[in-house]
């Protein structure tokens, strides 16, 4: 097994109910280290380039009002298979079909307001971590 890093997002919903210490629990409970976390406000041009893959969908404007209505917290996490593992502590996009003890099971509001976004690939955290940690747009 390799040691990956991968980004987790700590979304509008999570962080206006003040249970981001709650989250980092689970994260780090499961084996997963964070190495750098920042509490930030994202723009209305990050939200629509960070989900930019979304866009000809008809939730993307809904999406982007949602992720800059209050502020996130972007988060590198690290550990072994840490794409995966996170994918797993998530749980599914839909908190209704989320394994008990899953973030999104735990915490989630609904399927809009799910708490937590996490990479889904190696390719996707690189890019993720380097746009809110590195300044480098995504491709």
């Amino acid at each position: 097994m390799a040691t990956q890093r991968t980004l987790s997002i700590i979304k509008p919903d999570a962080t206006r109910r003040n249970i981001t210490g709650k989250i980092n629990a689970v994260i780090e409970e499961a084996g997963l280290a964070i190495v750098s976390q920042k509490k930030i406000y994202l723009s209305r041009r990050e939200a629509e380039i960070f989900y930019g893959e979304h866009k000809e969908r008809s939730f993307f404007g809904e999406l982007v009002e949602f992720m800059i209505s209050e502020p996130v917290v972007v988060q590198v996490l690290e550990g072994e298979n840490a794409v995966a593992k996170y994918r797993e502590v998530m749980g599914a996009t839909n908190p209704d079909d989320a394994a008990d003890g899953t973030i999104r099971k735990q915490f989630a509001n609904n399927v809009g307001e799910n708490s937590v976004h996490g990479s889904d690939s190696e390719e996707s955290a690189a890019r993720e971590i380097g746009f809110f940690f590195a300044g480098r747009e995504i491709a």
